[in-house]
């Protein structure tokens, strides 16, 4: 029994400080400390990051009640008059159980599995994406088609894409490490891979998913040693195409410039529409907000307030106060994942912890794309806020990448004890 509770104790994180071994690997460990013979309070306890795992839990929860509070008087509008008042977060909540489920699974794969599986994650990712496009198969909304049905929820493959993308750019770095350097051999065929999958994103359209996948792929390169000529070549190419993309696209120059100027007169009741009624919740909200359930905008003036423009009722109802906490929890979340990933990279696990930089990334600038376009700093974009915006498929792909870093971290910590992964 008592090796039986030790067990679950350690599996949950909450192993005794005095089981540690003195002399342990001294990880962030400062000399003071180390001289003083302390090493034990400093090796991470078996389990996984449990402030990460809380902080996780706190955004769904947070996510569902501003779901629920920026959707219960959708059924007003004709569009949603068979909806019932709680549609939305019933439906937001079925997709956070379905993503702790796989999340669940997801944790019990070992790293070593994911490398084998990223190429075949990548090509099924292609498919799905193709698939999208086919009549009668992809489901289209408000003019893009991103969607398969599958009956209990529908299912985005531009989610899918961009956890495959990261399993794929880490694997890629591990395998092409001896000739990073050389442009034909490392960066072209993955530069090509990437061009693949822009191309399929933008047939959509969805130009906001290709920016978060080149994002994904250009910083999985940069971590994984690719000298900073090439990045800056990488990047005038990316911003190159982004600007052809803009300017032969009559639709994509028009939210630009209803972001330059929001409330004129051309583009008020148009494409600055979203935006201005987004401002004008967050500055509703003031210091403090009007209070959870009181926003007005939510009342069939600011459109998918439930899903992109979530950060607009926060503002509104919880004001500058809580969208400072929102920015401040995104910006701790990225950068502890981030922290996970350079640990497994320090124990020489260079796959796991490229993935978890990528899924650091991957969190952070969507998060910040989200935040900037809510704010009026950022072109309107479909991107939802990680982990709280409504949608089943970001919901799950979101759960199913996060517990693959609390994977790495549990990895981190098997090795850290003298184990093996």
């Amino acid at each position: 029994m008592k090796r039986l509770a030790a067990g679950l104790s350690s599996l949950l994180g909450r192993q005794d400080a005095s089981a540690s071994v003195p002399g342990d690997l001294p990880i962030h460990l400062s000399s003071r400390d180390y001289a003083r013979g302390r090493t034990d309070q400093w090796v991470p306890k078996l389990g996984f990051d449990l402030q990460l795992f809380w902080a996780m839990v706190g955004l769904l929860c947070f996510g569902l009640v501003m779901v629920y509070s920026a959707s219960i008087a959708l059924p007003d509008n004709p569009r949603f008059g068979n909806y019932m008042a709680s549609h939305f977060v019933l439906r937001h909540g079925f997709a956070i159980l379905i993503g702790a489920m796989m999340a669940l699974l997801a944790f019990q794969v070992p790293m070593s599995s994911w490398e084998q599986w990223a190429p075949r994650l990548f090509l099924l990712a292609l498919l799905l994406l193709a698939l999208v496009l086919v009549p009668f198969i992809g489901k289209g909304v408000n003019g893009a088609r991103r969607w398969i049905a599958l009956g209990i929820m529908n299912f985005q493959p531009s989610e899918l894409a961009k956890f495959a993308t990261v399993l794929y750019a880490a694997g890629y770095m591990v395998r092409k490490i001896a000739v990073k350097e050389s442009f034909m051999r490392a960066i072209l065929p993955m530069g090509s891979a990437v061009i693949l999958l822009a191309a399929l994103l933008l047939a959509e359209p969805d130009m906001g998913a290709f920016m978060v996948v080149a994002v994904i792929a250009m910083g999985i390169l940069f971590l994984g040693g690719v000298t900073m000529r090439m990045m800056l070549l990488i990047v005038g190419l990316l911003m190159s195409a982004f600007v052809v993309m803009i300017a032969t696209s009559p639709w994509r120059r028009a939210r630009v410039f209803a972001y330059l100027d929001p409330f004129s007169e051309d583009h008020a009741l148009g494409k600055g529409y979203q935006l201005s009624h987004s401002l004008i919740a967050i500055g509703r909200g003031e210091i403090f907000g009007v209070g959870l359930g009181s926003s007005v905008e939510k009342l069939h003036w600011l459109p998918e307030g439930h899903t992109d423009f979530l950060l607009a009722v926060i503002g509104e109802e919880f004001g500058l106060v809580g969208v400072l906490a929102l920015v401040l929890t995104f910006f701790w979340l990225t950068r502890r994942i981030m922290q996970i990933g350079r640990q497994a990279i320090a124990l020489d696990q260079l796959f796991a912890g490229l993935v978890a930089q990528g899924v650091g990334l991957w969190m952070g600038f969507q998060a910040l794309i989200n935040i900037g376009v809510c704010l009026g700093a950022l072109p309107t974009k479909g991107l939802t806020l990680p982990l709280m915006s409504y949608g089943g498929s970001a919901i799950l792909m979101n759960l199913v990448a996060l517990a693959v870093v609390l994977r790495v971290d549990h990895e981190n910590r098997q090795l850290m004890h003298g184990g093996r992964v």
